[in-house]
């Protein structure tokens, strides 16, 4: 099977479009591991109360409104009521990067 540029140019969108894809999924993974790697700098407690959650295969990412006005998404496994209020952790990583978790 032969290619001619007539073949190649018909393609050439889509093979740029892959190429692009997956450019930008290689960049969020190599960000995500520098994140995971990058030590944690500091832990701070806040109460927080569950709003609402999406659950996917026992998996859920949860909203909570956090006590000073703020609201913050947190994945977690572990099954939490609506409405409950709990702590929740702010942790920062050395190189800047935020999340929050539930306290263990």
């Amino acid at each position: 099977m032969s290619l001619s540029y007539a073949d190649l140019k018909r393609n050439a969108l889509g093979v740029i479009l892959f190429l692009a894809a997956f450019a930008v999924m290689f960049s969020l993974a190599a960000n995500k591991w520098a994140n995971d790697a990058s030590p944690i700098r500091s832990i701070d407690s806040f109460k927080a109360t569950v709003k609402s959650v999406q659950m996917d295969h026992g998996h859920g990412i949860y909203v909570v409104s956090i006590e000073n006005g703020g609201s913050a998404l947190i994945d977690d496994e572990r099954p939490h009521l609506l409405g409950s209020r709990l702590n929740i952790e702010r942790v920062t990583r050395d190189n800047g990067f935020v999340f929050y978790r539930f306290a263990e």
